[in-house]
């Protein structure tokens, strides 16, 4: 059963779940009030009660999403030197892109949805969601980092920015050809990125 049926979750739950899996479904899918509220079976009324507008909504649901597929434990485990934690929860934010022939399914559904049409206000926004949820977790792993006194204080929304650039790179590079091992050569360049933002000059 679809868990947007169960008639035990809350109206608010329920359409999370709902706009969830259309994000699963497909990762540039639109989360029209209409469309979700019809997923999730509730009226749009009582979408725009819970959600009052399409970015509230896309950010709970990207917020959820997030926090269930990328937890960002790994940056709380000090038996792990900090570039090893940081390495593996970035590797968090890039794992659904998949490889081979999923991460180009992934980049198709990007492409078609947010490159090859006109960037309209809705398209804008969704994308833009999408974005301010990886650079928040980002920034978070950077403030625990900094707490712990082994990355200097500085502007931790430039670092995130620079690492989220580094990470759409290489969920691109997924999908393309590659001549040597994929593992290795994201794995340097993760650690390259890393290196970068932790020494003390990138502040």
């Amino acid at each position: 059963m679809d868990d947007s049926d169960d008639p035990v979750m809350s109206t608010r739950h329920r359409i999370l779940v709902a706009a969830a899996t259309m994000l699963g479904e497909d990762a540039s899918a639109r989360l029209s009030v209409r469309a979700v509220a019809a997923r999730a079976g509730v009226s749009t009324g009582s979408l725009r009660y819970h959600f009052p507008t399409q970015r509230v909504l896309q950010d709970a649901v990207l917020a959820g999403i997030y926090d269930m597929v990328a937890s960002g434990d790994a940056i709380h485990d000090r038996s792990v030197p900090p570039r090893d934690r940081l390495v593996a929860c970035l590797r968090e934010l890039i794992a659904p892109a998949g490889v081979g022939q999923e991460a180009r399914a992934a980049f198709g559904n990007v492409y078609e949805g947010f490159i090859a049409p006109e960037p309209t206000e809705e398209i804008k926004a969704v994308y833009l969601g999408m974005e301010r949820e990886g650079r928040r977790r980002t920034e978070h792993w950077l403030a625990v980092l900094v707490d712990e006194g082994v990355l200097a204080a500085g502007d931790n929304a430039r670092r995130a920015r620079f690492l989220m650039t580094v990470l759409n790179g290489l969920s691109l590079e997924r999908a393309l050809p590659a001549e040597d091992s994929l593992l290795a050569a994201e794995t340097n360049t993760l650690y390259l990125a890393v290196d970068a933002v932790l020494d003390a000059g990138f502040q």
